[in-house]
């Protein structure tokens, strides 16, 4: 019957892909990946077992929006929030983080970039993803962001720091900058600068909120909540929420 199942859910799957309008699919996707702790506490196991799970599910969605034509994907890995958790708990988080990063850069596929207030996490995790990032500089795959230690809030402050920053080293007075500013200008200095915003936002384990992730990017994004744990979330999942997307008309605030 298990078997049965099996085949029954890649066919379904299988169509439901194939059903998918190859216009209308997003450049760009954001993925909030939520649930591990609770999964793990559904299963009596500890928490770092749970976000080890978390981990191990992250190569396939990348093969999934690679197969989708995604061009760039934003993963949530860890909150400045996160930064107050335990030790107890944010110490082997921070370790897991590092290997799946790790494991990301040997494979050679994709080019990752860090975003988040690194200088905010401890030097070995630094020293990881600055390693990785370098190392798939030149990959030929698509652009991976590994937002670790990231909080919208956070990003949004230190583009405004980097503006004054560059503005004060041009010596352009703060009434010349309060004239000539706008939207742009802030934009040039996020943790993603020149790429293309969201499309399309996931957010697992049935919450529905976006948490401070991407907070400028987002705003014309289009959202999809799933019912599903992170470590759960299934390609159909996934296909399922392109199509949703697929359906949705477009108004970029119009």
């Amino acid at each position: 019957m298990a078997s049965l199942r099996g085949v029954l859910y890649r066919l379904y799957t299988r169509s439901v892909a194939r059903s998918l309008p190859a216009d209308r699919l997003p450049r760009h996707v954001g993925v909030m990946l939520d649930g591990n702790r609770r999964w793990a506490r559904a299963r009596g196991a500890d928490t770092a077992h749970g976000h080890q799970a978390g981990a191990d599910n992250i190569r396939p969605l990348l093969d999934w929006c690679e197969e989708a034509g995604v061009e760039v994907v934003t993963l949530w890995l860890l909150s400045t929030d996160n930064l107050d958790r335990a030790e107890s708990e944010l110490e082997p988080l921070l370790g897991i983080i590092e290997g799946v990063v790790a494991d990301l850069a040997r494979a050679g596929r994709w080019r990752l970039h860090v975003v988040g207030a690194t200088h905010l996490l401890p030097e070995r995790t630094r020293q990881v993803l600055g390693g990785a990032a370098a190392s798939t500089a030149d990959a030929p795959g698509m652009l991976v962001n590994v937002a670790v230690g990231y909080g919208g809030r956070q990003e949004i402050t230190d583009a405004v720091r980097s503006l004054l920053a560059e503005h004060a080293r041009r010596g352009t007075s703060l009434a010349e900058l309060a004239q000539t500013l706008d939207v742009e200008h802030i934009a040039e200095h996020l943790y993603t600068k020149g790429q293309p915003d969201p499309d399309l936002v996931i957010r697992t384990s049935g919450e529905q909120r976006l948490g401070g992730f991407l907070l400028w990017q987002s705003a014309h994004s289009e959202f999809y909540f799933c019912e599903a744990f992170w470590p759960d979330f299934r390609k159909v999942d996934f296909v399922r929420a392109l199509r949703s997307y697929a359906e949705r008309e477009r108004r970029f605030g119009r």
